[in-house]
């Protein structure tokens, strides 16, 4: 039962706290909106604050004081973020509700299938839009049209038995910002499926990893051990340090030669985190070859940790966290600022959905692997006795998956098309 409202909990949070924050900036504002960048490289610190603190201080609560006091401490923790949270209200700038986002593509979808065979006029200025300066849904910025995927434009193609008793039937025409709408999810969907391979092989921290660092020397002394799961620690490390690093020396430093106002455009911000997951991965490879080779050389098969530090898994972690820097931060801003005014939250699930959809991967990449290497009596690539396996091999494979990724991200990339809003950001001021 606790799994799972951690887990209702997470699900209701998770997308929508990145972009209420966002909301708070005005776009119109060039100061709050060059702050709207910053803002989601240290919300992403805070969490990794928050993710240290738990790793390092509550696990020794845990394990030295009692699981009462280490579980009733977070509950005290977020009953103040809860009263913290309410203690706002006056201050947000709040949008209102709008209705579902999954409603208005539904809507989109059946009317452009009802008018299959009705012709979208050549001047897009006749489809059916709304007067207004607003979109139908308060608060939200209309979009221009663009002329990809116009199969959907027939959607907003107005005919005789489109108006019942006067008012329009939503299931038969839809606004143009309501089809662009749609548009938009669909051309954030490649986009998405390429942070699938970049989660897969971010969450071999938490599994592979963590076989790796077992089969390591795990002393710190000579009378202490460390658990080898307690250096994801270094992935947190890395990404507290990194991200002061980027918004203050590798932002400033980048804007003198690209002109950007966030020296990297958030697509090329993904695409370096893509390219330092594929280092990552090579980083293990080559630590798992080094100790092959000692466990073949010194005949160590029947060892249970081979004498070499489990520290130096470091690099691997360190790494993997700048990756997570650029990518997961870069991510979060892209679906954010992409993503139609009234679908923001819906965006930010979607692209958060990639981590789930990621480590579904890797079980099953696991499992494929596993049913392969093991034919004809082998030990495979995993085996328990990871000495007479080759898990260098698997993460090769991941890093050649993310030579893949990388090549597909590059194309859908270049052939992106942003958003089209009308008119300045609106919200409620305080």
């Amino acid at each position: 039962m606790g799994l799972y409202l951690i887990a209702l909990g997470t699900g209701g949070i998770k997308p929508c706290v990145s972009s209420f924050g966002a909301n708070q900036f005005d776009d119109s504002d060039e100061t709050e909106k060059k702050s709207k960048s910053s803002f989601f490289n240290w919300f992403y610190f805070s969490i990794n604050i928050g993710a240290l603190v738990a790793a390092t201080v509550l696990v020794w609560v845990q394990t030295n004081v009692g699981w009462g006091w280490g579980f009733g401490i977070p509950a005290v923790a977020m009953a103040v973020a809860v009263v913290s949270f309410f203690t706002g209200t006056r201050l947000y700038r709040n949008q209102r509700p709008g209705g579902s986002p999954l409603t208005r593509i539904c809507q989109v979808v059946v009317a452009s299938f009802r008018k299959a065979r009705v012709r979208v006029p050549d001047d897009k200025s006749v489809l059916y839009e709304v007067v207004e300066g607003e979109s139908v849904v308060k608060g939200s910025r209309k979009l221009d049209h663009t002329e990809q995927l116009s199969f959907f434009d027939k959607a907003a193609v107005e005919t005789q038995s489109d108006r019942i008793k006067g008012s329009i039937d939503a299931w038969r025409l839809c606004t143009v910002t309501q089809v662009e709408e749609l548009k938009s999810i669909i051309r954030l969907l490649p986009i998405l499926a390429t942070g699938i391979i970049f989660t897969t092989a971010y969450s071999q921290m938490g599994t592979l990893f963590v076989l790796q660092g077992n089969t390591m020397d795990l002393h710190m002394t000579s009378s202490f051990q460390i658990p080898s799961a307690t250096l994801s620690l270094f992935d947190t490390v890395s990404v507290i340090f990194w991200v002061p690093v980027y918004d203050k020396v590798i932002v400033p430093f980048a804007r003198k030669f690209t002109g950007h106002k966030n020296g990297f455009t958030q697509l090329q911000r993904m695409a370096i985190g893509l390219v330092i997951c594929i280092f990552a991965m090579l980083a293990a490879g080559t630590l798992e070859l080094v100790r092959l080779r000692m466990v073949q050389e010194h005949d160590f098969y029947e060892l249970e940790h081979v004498p070499i530090s489990v520290f130096w898994q470091i690099p691997q972690y360190f790494i993997i966290g700048c990756a997570e820097v650029f990518t997961f931060i870069g991510q979060l801003e892209f679906f954010y600022e992409q993503a139609p005014d009234a679908m923001r939250s819906l965006c930010s699930a979607l692209s958060l959905a990639t981590v789930a959809m990621g480590n579904y991967l890797s079980s099953l990449l696991v499992n494929v692997v596993t049913d392969f290497s093991t034919r004809d009596g082998k030990a495979g690539w995993i085996p328990d006795n990871l000495n007479y396996g080759h898990l260098d091999y698997f993460f090769w494979l991941l890093a050649g998956l993310s030579v893949l990724n990388l090549g597909f991200y590059l194309l859908v990339a270049k052939w992106y098309t942003y958003k089209k809003p009308v008119g300045p950001s609106t919200g409620t001021p305080p």
